[in-house]
C-alpha cells in the first residue's frame, strides 16, 4: 500500500490526517477512542476499530475528486461528539510499511476505507446560477 497524503488538520500539530491510497481506499488516521460511553455505543467487530477526526478534514476528499461537504453522517462515520468531531469506524490499518511512512503516534490509530463508504456521504456543492 502507498499512502498519498491528502490533508491535514490539526490545532495542536498531530493528526487528524486523511490519506489516499492506491487501492481504491481512504486512510483515516486520527485520536484513539478513550471516551468509555462512545466504545460502548461502538459494534464490536474484528479487525476494526474506530478515531476521532475534526469533522473539516473530510473537505480533503476533494483533492482526490470527491468534492463536496458531508451534510449528514452514517457509516462510517457511527458518532458525532458534542463538539463536532467525526467518530469514524472501519478496518484497522495493520500494513506495517504505511504505518513507519504515517509515523504514528501511541495516542492515534487509523482506519482504512472503501472510497465509496467516504464518498457517498458527500453532498455536491451547486455552483449558483446567474441569470
Amino acid at each position: 500500500m502507498h499512502p498519498i497524503l491528502l490533508g491535514k488538520e490539526s490545532d495542536h500539530g498531530d493528526s487528524p490526517t486523511l490519506y489516499a491510497t492506491d487501492r481504491d481506499t481512504y486512510v483515516v488516521q486520527g485520536w484513539k477512542i478513550t471516551d468509555d460511553e462512545i466504545t460502548a455505543k461502538l459494534d464490536s467487530v474484528v479487525g476494526e476499530t474506530a478515531v476521532e477526526v475534526y469533522a473539516r478534514l473530510l473537505a480533503h476528499l476533494a483533492k482526490d475528486g470527491a468534492p463536496g461537504t458531508v451534510t449528514g453522517w452514517g457509516p462510517p462515520i457511527v458518532h458525532v461528539t458534542e463538539d463536532g468531531n467525526c467518530i469514524i469506524q472501519g478496518t484497522r490499518l495493520t500494513d506495517d510499511g504505511a504505518r513507519r511512512q504515517m509515523a504514528m503516534p501511541d495516542h492515534e490509530d487509523a482506519v482504512e476505507l472503501p472510497k465509496a463508504a467516504l464518498t457517498s456521504l458527500l453532498e455536491e456543492q451547486c455552483a449558483p446560477v446567474h441569470r
